[in-house]
């Protein structure tokens, strides 16, 4: 829960430190604007690829790595000597936070095999990323009061270390039984599940229907036309 929480705070910690940013860094508004919302456009553009590439090499492997590359560019976003800086790093976080999150909800179905279990922990899970969006201007608040902007990006370095430690300890490593296939399950299945529902919810044209008087085989698109000054369809029979 706690790495989904930290992919979850960074979102929105940034509210209160943008205008000790602003002074710090002395950035355009443009390179302010991409300094906040880089992170959520990387991170949700890659969830299905990182999700994709845990099945096939490990969700723990997958879950360390972004461990490791989100504290490195946690650490790089707090000490960013301009604002072009704070952008990359903020890009890197997006990229392995990506990695985090599919890897930890894919770790529940190993971890809970009961359903109630199961059910209870992705319960919390989802808790977790919805709490951390709400307690992220709350703790980047408290931070700025006490400390400089950067630490709204250290706070995630103690807790990833720790999961450093015990993640090949007490987390099992899982994969897809059959990887060959795992790109298509993940990426054109949702897409066939879209086409198919946006196919059976799309409502049938309505059939043409005929002025009072008309010759049979004309439909009323004809008559419309001619009225608009349109050039007429070929008679449908």
């Amino acid at each position: 829960m706690l790495p989904v929480l930290l992919v979850s705070v960074d979102g929105t910690v940034l509210t209160f430190a943008v205008p000790s940013i602003t002074r710090a860094l002395v950035p355009t508004g443009t390179e302010l604007l991409w300094a906040v919302d880089v992170y959520p456009l990387v991170l949700a553009g890659l969830l299905i690829t990182a999700g994709t590439l845990g099945d096939r090499f490990g969700r723990r492997r997958m879950l360390l790595i972004g461990a490791a590359g989100f504290g490195i560019a946690s650490v790089l976003a707090a000490y960013a000597p301009d604002v072009r800086w704070l952008i990359a790093a903020r890009a890197l976080q997006g990229l392995f936070g990506a990695a985090l999150m599919p890897s930890t909800l894919s770790l529940l179905r190993n971890l809970f095999l009961d359903r109630q279990q199961r059910r209870l922990a992705i319960a919390v899970w989802a808790a977790g990323f919805s709490g951390g969006a709400a307690l992220g201007p709350i703790l980047g608040g408290w931070l700025l009061e006490h400390f400089w902007w950067g630490s709204v990006f250290l706070v995630n370095v103690p807790v990833l270390a720790l999961l450093l430690v015990v993640g090949p300890v007490l987390l099992p490593e899982s994969r897809d039984p059959s990887p060959a296939g795992s790109t298509r399950s993940a990426s054109g299945c949702r897409c066939r599940r879209c086409c198919r529902w946006s196919t059976r919810s799309r409502p049938s044209p309505p059939a043409p229907r005929r002025w009072p008087g008309s010759p049979p085989g004309w439909s009323a698109w004809p008559a419309v036309s001619r009225s608009s000054g349109a050039s007429s369809p070929a008679p449908t029979r």
